[in-house]
């Protein structure tokens, strides 16, 4: 009886519980709408548009954009979104390739580190004026989502290589399992945190590198032409418009990606 009680009385830490490791990180609407309203607040207190245009003008100017200046907007976002987002997916499947690779040659491995340090240490622009010489501008948003992406997926798929279990390897290859039900049942089981440790990380990362060497590089036709263009005349409403399309992208995106990666997750383990 005083087992039951026990454990009526100290139940498992759900997901939901604050306590828990996983806390509830979603946005509120309420939260929104302060940061709203105090946005609105230090428009008006400013005065003036051009140093700090409010919320309100920035929808109109974005619903204007999007309808209005329609032809012009959304081959925009299809050309940077496309780039960004190409560089992202190749630069993923590099990384885990290099850190597969690496966790089972170690010269490789530590033949790599350096590299990997070195492009996490330099500075993005460095790495954008650098690659400008070698690259036309239409491409640099694919190099540098590339350059900004491949530390961070190959670190994280490296470091869950090297947390695996030894037992169960040692157990995989003494019963001689066979190579395809090892990388299914335990590697891709046991790595699936650390990919999306390393997706989640890496999202955001490469649409702020990527929209910044659009800036520099300017390519015709990206969203960083229309940032530039919006700095260089002063147009306060686009800039922060534009800027409200990079958000409403990378957000997209990356809830959209990482509940297709956890659906593919519970399929495999469901297998």
């Amino acid at each position: 009886m005083e087992t039951r009680s026990a454990r009526k009385t100290n139940p498992r830490k759900s997901h939901t519980d604050p306590s828990s490791p996983k806390t509830d990180r979603h946005i509120r609407p309420w939260s929104v709408a302060v940061w709203l309203i105090v946005w609105e607040l230090a428009s008006l207190s400013v005065g003036q548009e051009i140093l700090l245009v409010s919320p309100v003008r920035v929808a109109v100017r974005l619903l204007e954009l999007m309808t209005r200046s329609a032809a012009d907007f959304w081959p925009s976002v299809a050309f940077s979104f496309g780039r960004i987002i190409g560089g992202f997916v190749l630069s993923a499947l590099t990384g885990i390739l290099l850190a597969s690779l690496a966790g089972a040659f170690r010269p490789l491995r530590d033949l790599l580190a350096p590299a990997m340090a070195a492009i996490k240490a330099v500075p993005v622009a460095s790495f954008i004026i650098l690659i400008l010489i070698w690259v036309p501008s239409r491409s640099l948003s694919v190099a540098i989502s590339f350059l900004m992406v491949l530390p961070v997926m190959y670190l994280n798929v490296l470091n869950g290589i090297e947390s695996m279990d030894p037992k169960l390897l040692e157990m995989a290859q003494v019963f001689r399992i066979p190579p395809a039900r090892r990388i299914r049942y335990l590697y891709v089981s046991q790595l699936l945190p650390f990919l999306r440790s390393g997706f989640s990380l890496s999202l955001g990362l490469c649409w702020k590198a990527g929209v910044a060497a659009e800036v520099i590089g300017i390519p015709k036709g990206s969203i960083g032409e229309k940032l530039y263009e919006a700095k260089v005349y002063l147009e306060t409403p686009d800039l922060f418009a534009w800027t409200l399309v990079i958000v409403c992208l990378s957000v997209f995106f990356e809830k959209s990606f990482l509940r297709l990666a956890d659906r593919l997750a519970s399929m495999l383990e469901r297998m």
